[in-house]
């Protein structure tokens, strides 16, 4: 097969909806590949059976009519949102863009490559959107008296931020620098925030289309921290002087009753496919399942909404330094504040959900949207209890997507010995492709080695391992992952010259609540890039107080992050870590 070919060429000519009718993920379990069909699935020991059983490369677009690139309308290369006042709560407004940045740690680029360079793939991804039930009641927003960060004031609105960054991807031309169509978008985790099955089907719904009510208990109004009186939280329809108040943030009267008022989400225009986080996984992405008496308090009548500092205190270290992996002493300091708790209205949808359940639900046809089936899941990973896969982006690409949660417990990351296997066998069977492989997990936060409940017997590998593995592989090319909710590339290279890049993207949750177009070309010189542009959600840069329709609240939302208080100023990350040209010498 060569390794040259353009996917863009492929995609010529073909219509959208056709291709996605028969759209099919290659997925694998724990060492067995799946050809899946939307109705199927076949077990084929290598990728070319796969290929042979029919499954088309994930793509979705036509190729534009007319040249239009390189373009920047609607990038960070036209423009940022950024602070038009000095002090106090400060509005924003338009900024000037993110220069591009060609980075060399692994090849020199060599002059002339703009015109002879093919596009092979692009491809747009989303990570840390952090879908937030914002009245359930195992919220720590009490951790804010000891941590003014723990709770965000914004934390209402992420339904509406998760819309406007899918209008945003919808309305891009095309890939910013070749022009070629976007095939996929790729999340990479942390979809929900707190495992929660209304998370999950708002999640979903958002990625897929359909109407959301994002309001859980009261059907008819907000029941949380935001009308609870207390101080130390935003409470947007009152007069109360609370902290943030006092920091400059506005009254809005009626924010509350608009904050859970049915959207409408228009779903991706492209395929989508689903990695898994920890904060999918676990409660609070940090507990692990099973506690009876913490699902029970999850849709239950009760909700803690204060905390003495001395208290939040021991228990964010407990959490931050892994004390507690299976959540007791949390159940125990719940149960000796339940005469602290307030009523609130229990709801079923708050349930946490398991691994099987998030399989089923990303198998339901309601959210299928524009497919692939499963999202990249399959049956296949049912039957084998297992979270990754891969699949077929391209003629000469694949893409592998890792499940580093661990269940045990913890918020940082590892994969069993059978996954890493798997990754091997995987990449070996398609060396004669160039892979790109997603993760929640960066190599830095895979530390957390606890051993996984349901394989106690497995050893944990971590993030230099996973690094070693992949550079051993000369048709590695990147790591694309989230979870830090920074955007930062790193260069990994072995002695051999074997080399690829880990790209890690900012949240959807923190300012400046970016996802991250990727394309990847051959310059026809022996080497190969990487091109990388953050994209905003189409919400204006200004907002206005009085606005608050679903537009407006989109961009109340990236306004209400940037003003957050105790808000971390250096997520962006440096300008070679946001627009970049990565090259890497053909393996």
């Amino acid at each position: 097969m060569s390794r040259t070919r353009s996917v863009a060429s492929s995609a010529l000519g073909v219509h959208r909806r056709t291709v996605l009718a028969a759209t099919a993920a290659v997925s694998v379990s724990a060492g067995v590949g799946y050809a899946l069909r939307p109705t199927d699935s076949r077990a084929a020991t290598t990728d070319t059976g796969a290929r042979r059983a029919g499954a088309p490369v994930a793509q979705s677009r036509q190729a534009p009519a007319a040249p239009l690139v390189p373009y920047t309308r609607g990038t960070t290369l036209a423009g940022v949102a950024a602070p038009r006042t000095s002090s106090g709560y400060r509005r924003l407004g338009d900024g000037p863009g993110w220069n591009r940045r060609v980075r060399s740690e692994l090849a020199a680029p060599k002059t002339g490559r703009a015109g002879r360079r093919t596009a092979l793939a692009a491809f747009v991804q989303l990570t840390d959107m952090h879908i937030i039930d914002a009245q359930h009641p195992m919220r720590l927003e009490y951790l804010r008296s000891t941590d003014v960060h723990a709770w965000r004031p914004h934390e209402a609105l992420t339904v509406h931020g998760a819309i406007s960054l899918v209008e945003r991807v919808n309305a891009l031309r095309g890939a910013p620098v070749t022009g070629a169509p976007l095939h996929f978008a790729m999340t990479t985790g942390d979809n929900t925030d707190n495992n929660a099955k209304s998370e999950l089907e708002w999640f979903l719904t958002v990625m897929s289309g359909g109407r959301i009510s994002p309001n859980t208990g009261d059907p008819r109004r907000y029941e949380g921290v935001q009308n609870s009186g207390l101080k130390q939280y935003w409470q947007p329809d009152t007069t109360v002087r609370d902290a943030d108040k006092q920091l400059g943030f506005p009254h809005l009267e009626g924010f509350l009753a608009a904050a859970v008022r049915e959207l409408n989400s228009p779903g991706l225009n492209l395929p989508w496919y689903s990695t898994v986080g920890n904060h999918d996984s676990m409660p609070l992405g940090c507990y692990g399942l099973g506690d009876s008496w913490l699902a029970e308090y999850a849709v239950g009548g009760k909700k803690l909404m204060s905390l003495p500092a001395s208290e939040a205190k021991k228990l964010q270290d407990t959490i931050k330094n892994d004390k507690d992996p299976k959540g007791t002493a949390f159940r125990d300091l719940l149960k000796a504040h339940t005469r602290d708790m307030r009523s609130v209205t229990p709801d079923e949808r708050r349930a946490p959900y398991t691994a099987a359940d998030y399989l089923k639900a990303h198998l339901d046809p309601a959210h299928r949207g524009l497919g692939p089936v499963g999202h990249g899941y399959s049956t296949a990973n049912l039957d084998t209890g297992t979270q990754y896969y891969s699949f077929r982006i391209a003629d000469d690409v694949i893409g592998i997507s890792l499940d580093t949660t661990d269940p045990g417990g913890h918020y940082n990351g590892s994969i069993g010995t059978a996954q890493l296997k798997w990754l091997d066998k995987t990449l070996r069977d398609n060396k004669d492709s160039y892979a790109i492989v997603f993760s929640h997990h960066t190599s830095k936060t895979m530390e957390n080695t606890n051993p996984d409940p349901a394989r106690p017997g497995e050893r944990r590998h971590n993030g230099q391992e996973v690094i070693a593995l992949l550079a051993s592989h000369a048709n590695v090319l990147a790591w694309v992952n989230g979870h830090i909710h920074r955007n930062d590339i790193t260069p990994h290279s072995a002695p051999d010259g074997r080399s690829f890049w880990e790209i890690s993207t900012a949240s959807h949750v923190d300012f400046p609540q970016l996802a991250r177009v990727i394309e990847l070309v051959d310059n026809k010189d022996g080497t190969l890039s990487l091109f990388t542009t953050c994209v905003e959600s189409s919400a204006p840069h200004r907002t206005d107080f009085a606005d608050l329709s679903q537009t407006g609240l989109a961009a109340l939302y990236r306004e209400l992050s940037f003003n957050a208080p105790g808000a971390r100023t250096d997520l962006a990350g440096d300008s070679q870590d946001r627009n970049t040209e990565l090259v890497l010498k053909k393996g």
